[in-house]
């Protein structure tokens, strides 16, 4: 073997070894979170619930979360459609039905059937986890409800300045039969990762570190990121359509480090606001990514610091500039970045589990 094939073969077997290494630490770090973070099953609840899911693309596995969870912690528990819920509601007479986001299955004028299962003496419950983006509809949808629940601490003074007598802030919680830590194949194997809508203000985030972005092993998916200015540049790191939940988890465990990115609050352009409403809680997509045991860089939401310790169980970023400087660090430092996604983990599995979440639900309907 010549000099220059000795040394490609030390480089290459050094780089295994790294590489077989730090998965090994992240598999056993990982299979001691989810040990270690194993909680008594809650108590199960006498009761009937009938399910209403929002059955659309990006809400699946929040619906499947929530449909299992509920398995556990409720009696008896059915899932309805919106055709002949009336009938069914009749038939089962649950003591709680649960309607997540309502905005696709009963929307404003298709709210007859809530309103007579109302009358049947059942107790009827939304939960809108999309809040504050769509508040123009869902203060139209909200009274017709006995009671309301929102992810979003931010609008429950809107609900009940709409007469709402029942409003309750619920956060938003990791589907961890989806979400979970896992060895990606190598094809889900980046640098850095973005899954989500092109919405304006990631756009504009996004367009001024495209330079430093086109650097690295990067992946970006969702619907609209021809928005882009420097579109050409990143074209070829984009998926431009939206993908399952269970692909993002394979794109979550297979990454480095994924950014997090809340939409904007402000009325116009991608949000149907109805009132200038701050977004203070955070994203499905906070507790997704830390439930898959990887690095999460997000923006600052003011409720994170109640779900999460940053710096080590997550970390932030405040613009453009600290985004990259810290992409830049963490990929450098490996140990720092996979402790404190371990620490996220564990954090996640403990507290923003939908299991955790639906106990929480059902004791406070009770």
């Amino acid at each position: 073997m010549d000099t220059a094939a000795a040394a490609s073969f030390q480089k290459g077997k050094q780089h295994g070894y790294s590489a077989g290494f730090h998965a090994g630490w992240r598999d056993g770090a990982c299979e001691w979170a989810r040990s270690a973070s194993i909680a008594p099953l809650p108590a199960v609840l006498p009761l009937r619930v009938l399910y209403i899911p929002q059955g659309s693309l990006g809400f699946d596995a929040i619906d499947s979360g929530i449909i299992q969870a509920l398995q556990r912690c409720a009696g008896e528990v059915h899932v309805g459609s919106q055709e002949g819920l009336l009938q069914q509601a009749a038939a089962i007479q649950p003591d709680i039905m649960l309607v997540l986001n309502g905005l696709y299955t009963f929307p404003p004028d298709h709210l007859e059937q809530v309103d007579a299962i109302r009358q049947l003496g059942i107790k009827t419950v939304i939960w809108f986890v999309d809040d504050p983006y769509m508040t123009a509809h869902t203060v139209q949808i909200a009274p017709h409800y006995d009671v309301v629940l929102t992810h979003e601490r931010g609008t429950v003074e809107l609900y009940r300045q709409q007469g709402c007598q029942q409003v309750f802030h619920l956060p938003l919680a990791a589907n961890d039969a989806v979400f979970r830590p896992f060895r990606a194949a190598k094809q889900y194997e980046y640098e850095v990762c973005f899954i989500g809508v092109a919405f304006w203000n990631r756009v504009e985030l996004i367009d001024s570190i495209a330079e430093q972005l086109s650097r690295r092993k990067l992946f970006i998916a969702g619907g609209h990121w021809d928005r882009l200015q420097r579109y050409p540049l990143l074209k070829p790191f984009i998926h431009p359509e939206a993908i399952t939940p269970e692909a993002a988890a394979h794109y979550y465990n297979g990454s480095k480090i994924v950014i997090n990115l809340h939409r904007t609050d402000v009325p116009g352009k991608d949000n149907q606001i109805e009132a200038q409403m701050p977004g203070l809680s955070v994203n499905p997509r906070t507790y997704d990514v830390s439930a898959c045991g990887t690095l999460q860089l997000t923006d600052i939401r003011d409720d994170l610091f109640s779900q999460y310790r940053p710096g080590r169980e997550i970390e932030t970023y405040n613009g453009a500039q600290e985004l990259v400087e810290k992409i830049d660090y963490y990929l450098t430092h490996e140990e720092e970045r996979l402790r404190i996604a371990m620490r996220g983990l564990y954090r996640t599995l403990r507290e923003h589990t939908m299991t955790t979440r639906m106990a929480s639900l059902l004791n406070l309907l009770t």
